[in-house]
């Protein structure tokens, strides 16, 4: 590589697991950028001093994944997605100042737009299961599209409280049992739970009372094709997976580091499930 060759990283504790470098790997080759990406496994007491040190060490920035997301916030110049979210997931040097985002607004709204195109001149409603990172991501990623009734689901009444404390009215805070009401025609079910993930309990819940025409998505990717998703598809309804949540969020990452804007392709999903189905 040469002087010029522009790196960037995906940092967590651990890190190794991550698809990041096959995603960003395969846009570098395919835009013919002088660029690299790697895996910086960096324990919790010392990420501190590596993102003081990320351009001598070489870095243009980076992907930050467990569990660095909430000191990247507090150890740069977050904008106002990441101060929403409350997380930061990219990190970027600009003229020396460190910046950092959430792209996993980006990345759901981006999946829901290319999976179920026109849902927001569907509804101005929605239902959200859990109240975590991915639901906040998922949160203002909705109303920053114009959605003026969030129901936020949660087991524990509290985190969905507190998710209409950090987003303000357009939130309405709902417990578990009140799913059956809240799915009553409705046109657009999140679920931002790890619940159907790879090892956790399945997500049973009746799809029945919602409207033929709606648009069902799940933030987790392995499996690639969730229960939830299973039962959305058997009853005609449009879905948007957890795998194009992780493609469109790496979008405007690799734009801020490299300079292009990619594109998510057919080729480089089959590629990345073809991935997620042989280490599942």
């Amino acid at each position: 590589m040469s002087e010029a060759t522009r790196v960037a990283c995906v940092m967590g504790w651990p890190a190794r697991h991550s698809r990041s470098p096959k995603l960003h790997g395969y846009w570098i080759r395919r835009y013919g950028v002088d660029g690299d990406y790697r895996v910086a496994e960096v324990p919790p007491e010392e990420f501190p001093t590596f993102l003081n040190n990320l351009a001598r060490n070489g870095y243009v920035g980076g992907n930050v994944t467990m569990p660095h997301k909430d000191a990247a916030l507090a150890l740069s110049e977050p904008d106002e997605r990441a101060r929403a979210v409350g997380a930061a997931n990219t990190l970027w040097l600009d003229n020396g100042r460190l910046r950092s985002t959430n792209t996993d607004v980006e990345g759901f709204i981006g999946a829901l737009d290319a999976n179920a195109p026109g849902w927001d001149r569907m509804t101005n409603t929605a239902v959200v299961l859990g109240a975590g990172g991915g639901s906040r991501a998922a949160i203002y990623g909705l109303i920053e599209r114009g959605l003026k009734t969030i129901h936020v689901v949660n087991r524990t009444r509290d985190k969905a409280d507190a998710s209409r404390a950090r987003f303000g009215p357009a939130v309405h805070p709902a417990t578990w049992e009140d799913i059956p009401r809240l799915l009553a025609g409705a046109r657009l079910l999140v679920n931002a739970t790890s619940l159907g993930m790879k090892g956790q309990p399945e997500l049973k819940i009746d799809l029945s009372p919602m409207a033929r025409d709606a648009a069902v998505a799940d933030i987790v990717y392995v499996p690639l094709k969730t229960g939830l998703l299973a039962a959305a598809e058997q009853r005609g309804f449009r879905t948007s997976d957890g795998l194009d949540m992780l493609l469109y969020q790496a979008v405007r990452g690799f734009n801020l580091w490299f300079g292009i804007k990619p594109e998510v392709t057919k080729e480089l999903r089959d590629m990345l499930a073809a991935d997620v189905m042989n280490s599942s």
